[in-house]
Protein backbone atom coordinates (compact mmCIF):
# COMPACT_ATOMS: atom_id res chain seq x y z
CA UNK A 1 0.00 0.00 0.00
CA UNK A 2 2.49 2.50 0.93
CA UNK A 3 4.66 1.50 -2.22
CA UNK A 4 1.24 1.95 -4.59
CA UNK A 5 1.08 5.74 -2.76
CA UNK A 6 4.43 6.02 -3.57
CA UNK A 7 3.66 5.51 -6.91
CA UNK A 8 0.75 7.91 -7.53
CA UNK A 9 3.12 10.76 -5.09
CA UNK A 10 5.92 10.40 -7.96
CA UNK A 11 3.52 9.93 -11.19
CA UNK A 12 2.21 13.27 -10.07
CA UNK A 13 5.37 14.90 -8.91
CA UNK A 14 6.43 14.20 -12.92
CA UNK A 15 2.75 15.40 -14.32
CA UNK A 16 4.00 18.90 -12.37
CA UNK A 17 6.96 19.30 -13.31
CA UNK A 18 5.90 18.14 -17.11
CA UNK A 19 2.83 20.71 -16.73
CA UNK A 20 5.22 23.33 -15.69
CA UNK A 21 7.83 22.90 -17.77
CA UNK A 22 5.07 23.05 -20.69
CA UNK A 23 3.95 26.03 -19.26
CA UNK A 24 7.25 27.88 -19.19
CA UNK A 25 7.94 26.44 -23.03
CA UNK A 26 4.28 28.23 -23.75
CA UNK A 27 5.20 31.56 -21.59
CA UNK A 28 9.00 31.67 -23.61
CA UNK A 29 7.06 30.64 -27.03
CA UNK A 30 4.49 33.83 -26.96
CA UNK A 31 7.46 36.12 -25.51
CA UNK A 32 9.67 35.35 -28.17
CA UNK A 33 6.41 35.62 -30.41
CA UNK A 34 5.47 38.86 -29.46
CA UNK A 35 9.57 40.00 -29.69
CA UNK A 36 9.06 38.29 -33.41
CA UNK A 37 5.45 40.48 -34.30
CA UNK A 38 7.13 43.69 -33.46
CA UNK A 39 10.53 43.51 -35.28
CA UNK A 40 8.63 42.76 -38.08
CA UNK A 41 6.46 45.34 -37.40
CA UNK A 42 9.14 47.82 -37.44
CA UNK A 43 10.56 46.32 -40.69
CA UNK A 44 7.13 46.44 -41.98
CA UNK A 45 6.66 50.26 -41.18
CA UNK A 46 10.58 50.66 -42.37
CA UNK A 47 9.94 49.52 -45.95
CA UNK A 48 6.26 51.40 -45.72
CA UNK A 49 8.19 54.75 -45.78
CA UNK A 50 10.88 53.74 -48.44
CA UNK A 51 7.61 53.01 -50.79
CA UNK A 52 6.28 56.39 -49.47
CA UNK A 53 9.70 58.15 -50.18
CA UNK A 54 10.22 60.42 -53.63
CA UNK A 55 12.95 59.03 -55.34
CA UNK A 56 16.47 59.82 -55.23
CA UNK A 57 16.48 61.21 -58.69
CA UNK A 58 13.79 63.07 -57.92
CA UNK A 59 15.46 64.40 -54.88
CA UNK A 60 18.20 65.11 -56.97
CA UNK A 61 16.80 67.05 -59.76
CA UNK A 62 15.27 69.66 -57.12
CA UNK A 63 17.87 69.55 -54.73
CA UNK A 64 18.50 73.22 -54.98
CA UNK A 65 14.93 74.47 -54.18
CA UNK A 66 14.54 71.95 -51.73
CA UNK A 67 17.66 74.06 -49.78
CA UNK A 68 15.22 76.69 -49.10
CA UNK A 69 13.22 76.45 -45.90
CA UNK A 70 9.80 75.60 -46.03
CA UNK A 71 10.11 73.09 -48.53
CA UNK A 72 9.60 69.49 -49.48
CA UNK A 73 9.40 67.00 -51.53
CA UNK A 74 6.28 64.50 -51.08
CA UNK A 75 4.80 61.38 -52.59
CA UNK A 76 0.98 60.80 -52.19
CA UNK A 77 -1.00 57.21 -52.90
CA UNK A 78 -4.23 56.85 -54.17
CA UNK A 79 -6.03 56.71 -51.56
CA UNK A 80 -8.79 54.04 -53.25
CA UNK A 81 -5.39 51.32 -53.87
CA UNK A 82 -3.74 51.58 -51.31
CA UNK A 83 -5.84 51.92 -47.83
CA UNK A 84 -6.37 49.52 -45.25
CA UNK A 85 -3.50 47.57 -47.88
CA UNK A 86 -0.54 49.70 -45.60
CA UNK A 87 -0.17 50.20 -41.99
CA UNK A 88 0.13 53.65 -42.44
CA UNK A 89 -3.53 55.25 -41.39
CA UNK A 90 -4.97 56.73 -45.00
CA UNK A 91 -2.45 54.20 -46.89
CA UNK A 92 0.17 56.89 -47.53
CA UNK A 93 -2.68 58.99 -49.52
CA UNK A 94 -2.49 62.04 -47.19
CA UNK A 95 0.03 65.14 -46.13
CA UNK A 96 0.71 67.47 -43.50
CA UNK A 97 2.69 70.63 -44.14
CA UNK A 98 3.01 71.57 -40.16
CA UNK A 99 3.88 68.10 -39.32
CA UNK A 100 5.43 66.57 -41.98
CA UNK A 101 3.61 62.95 -42.07
CA UNK A 102 1.45 60.99 -44.73
CA UNK A 103 -0.52 59.64 -41.87
CA UNK A 104 -4.09 60.48 -41.81
CA UNK A 105 -5.88 62.34 -39.08
CA UNK A 106 -2.49 64.40 -37.80
CA UNK A 107 -3.35 67.98 -39.31
CA UNK A 108 -3.88 66.27 -42.76
CA UNK A 109 -3.49 69.04 -45.29
CA UNK A 110 -3.86 67.56 -48.58
CA UNK A 111 -5.02 63.55 -50.44
CA UNK A 112 -5.20 62.25 -53.28
CA UNK A 113 -8.54 60.22 -54.26
CA UNK A 114 -9.66 59.22 -57.74
CA UNK A 115 -7.06 61.15 -59.43
CA UNK A 116 -8.05 64.54 -57.91
CA UNK A 117 -6.26 66.58 -54.84
CA UNK A 118 -8.44 67.37 -52.05
CA UNK A 119 -8.42 69.62 -49.08
CA UNK A 120 -10.79 69.74 -45.37
CA UNK A 121 -11.15 66.18 -44.10
CA UNK A 122 -12.52 66.00 -40.77
CA UNK A 123 -15.08 67.53 -38.44
CA UNK A 124 -15.13 71.27 -38.87
CA UNK A 125 -11.77 71.71 -40.50
CA UNK A 126 -12.28 72.96 -44.66
CA UNK A 127 -10.22 73.99 -47.36
CA UNK A 128 -9.57 75.56 -51.04
CA UNK A 129 -7.55 74.27 -53.67
CA UNK A 130 -6.91 76.84 -56.57
CA UNK A 131 -5.22 75.89 -59.78
CA UNK A 132 -2.31 78.24 -61.41
CA UNK A 133 -1.27 76.31 -64.43
CA UNK A 134 2.17 75.18 -65.40
CA UNK A 135 4.33 78.06 -63.53
CA UNK A 136 7.39 77.15 -62.05
CA UNK A 137 7.23 77.24 -57.94
CA UNK A 138 9.87 79.60 -57.97
CA UNK A 139 7.88 82.22 -59.33
CA UNK A 140 4.47 81.80 -57.05
CA UNK A 141 4.35 84.63 -54.05
CA UNK A 142 1.79 85.84 -52.16
CA UNK A 143 1.80 88.96 -54.33
CA UNK A 144 0.20 86.80 -57.07
CA UNK A 145 -3.38 87.68 -57.70
CA UNK A 146 -4.94 83.97 -57.79
CA UNK A 147 -3.89 83.91 -54.14
CA UNK A 148 -4.87 86.88 -52.78
CA UNK A 149 -8.42 85.19 -51.73
CA UNK A 150 -6.97 82.52 -50.13
CA UNK A 151 -4.46 85.08 -48.41
CA UNK A 152 -6.55 87.54 -46.72
CA UNK A 153 -9.34 84.89 -45.63
CA UNK A 154 -9.99 84.86 -42.13
CA UNK A 155 -11.29 81.73 -40.26
CA UNK A 156 -14.34 81.33 -38.73
CA UNK A 157 -14.21 81.11 -34.65
CA UNK A 158 -18.36 79.68 -34.67
CA UNK A 159 -19.12 76.74 -35.99
CA UNK A 160 -21.72 78.09 -38.36
CA UNK A 161 -19.27 80.10 -39.61
CA UNK A 162 -16.88 76.50 -40.60
CA UNK A 163 -20.15 74.45 -42.36
CA UNK A 164 -20.81 77.79 -44.38
CA UNK A 165 -16.99 77.63 -45.76
CA UNK A 166 -17.37 73.76 -46.27
CA UNK A 167 -20.67 74.72 -48.08
CA UNK A 168 -18.80 77.05 -50.61
CA UNK A 169 -15.74 74.93 -50.83
CA UNK A 170 -17.48 71.93 -51.94
CA UNK A 171 -19.34 73.51 -54.41
CA UNK A 172 -16.88 75.98 -55.40
CA UNK A 173 -15.95 79.79 -55.30
CA UNK A 174 -14.98 82.19 -58.42
CA UNK A 175 -13.09 85.65 -57.49
CA UNK A 176 -11.03 87.89 -60.04
CA UNK A 177 -11.39 85.00 -63.10
CA UNK A 178 -9.80 82.10 -60.68
CA UNK A 179 -11.77 78.75 -58.94
CA UNK A 180 -11.40 77.97 -55.56
CA UNK A 181 -12.42 74.44 -54.82
CA UNK A 182 -12.41 71.69 -52.16
CA UNK A 183 -10.63 69.25 -54.64
CA UNK A 184 -9.80 69.42 -58.23
CA UNK A 185 -8.07 67.30 -60.61
CA UNK A 186 -4.34 66.07 -60.37
CA UNK A 187 -2.33 67.03 -63.41
CA UNK A 188 1.29 66.40 -63.55
CA UNK A 189 2.92 69.71 -64.52
CA UNK A 190 0.34 71.82 -62.84
CA UNK A 191 1.25 74.05 -59.85
CA UNK A 192 -1.83 74.59 -56.99
CA UNK A 193 -2.26 76.79 -53.95
CA UNK A 194 -4.02 75.14 -50.82
CA UNK A 195 -5.43 76.76 -47.69
CA UNK A 196 -6.10 74.26 -45.53
CA UNK A 197 -7.69 75.10 -42.11
CA UNK A 198 -7.51 72.48 -39.31
CA UNK A 199 -8.84 73.54 -36.00
CA UNK A 200 -7.49 73.26 -32.85
CA UNK A 201 -4.12 72.33 -35.28
CA UNK A 202 -3.25 74.14 -37.96
CA UNK A 203 -3.94 77.09 -40.66
CA UNK A 204 -1.66 77.13 -43.76
CA UNK A 205 -0.89 78.59 -47.18
CA UNK A 206 1.02 76.15 -49.31
CA UNK A 207 1.87 76.20 -52.87
CA UNK A 208 2.61 72.86 -54.49
CA UNK A 209 3.56 71.09 -57.81
CA UNK A 210 2.50 68.00 -59.43
CA UNK A 211 5.86 66.85 -61.31
CA UNK A 212 5.86 63.84 -61.92
CA UNK A 213 3.10 60.32 -61.70
CA UNK A 214 4.04 56.85 -61.32
CA UNK A 215 2.55 53.81 -63.23
CA UNK A 216 0.58 52.99 -59.55
CA UNK A 217 -1.06 56.40 -59.85
CA UNK A 218 1.04 58.07 -57.41
CA UNK A 219 2.10 61.86 -57.36
CA UNK A 220 5.19 63.09 -56.66
CA UNK A 221 4.40 66.95 -54.94
CA UNK A 222 7.01 69.59 -54.71
CA UNK A 223 5.91 72.15 -52.05
CA UNK A 224 6.76 75.38 -50.41
CA UNK A 225 5.22 76.89 -47.69
CA UNK A 226 3.33 80.52 -48.31
CA UNK A 227 2.25 81.41 -44.95
CA UNK A 228 1.44 80.19 -41.57
CA UNK A 229 -1.41 81.62 -39.55
CA UNK A 230 -2.69 81.51 -36.11
CA UNK A 231 -3.91 78.25 -35.14
CA UNK A 232 -7.27 78.95 -34.73
CA UNK A 233 -9.90 77.34 -32.44
CA UNK A 234 -13.81 77.29 -32.57
CA UNK A 235 -15.74 78.85 -30.14
CA UNK A 236 -18.28 77.15 -27.96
Amino acid sequence: MNRFRFSVVAIAFALTLMLGAESRAQTMDRTGLAKEIQSLREQLQQKEQEFLAPSAKDRDAFAEFLRQPDTGLIRLLPRETYDGKLMIRGGGAYYSFTRLTNEYGFGTDIGLEQNELRVGFAGADWGYLTTLGNVPLETVTLDHRAIQFLATLDAPLQEPGAREQQRLSSSGITMNGSNYLARVPALVNTTYVLRSVNYRDSDVLVAVRAIRQDADGSMILLWKMLKKFPTPELKP
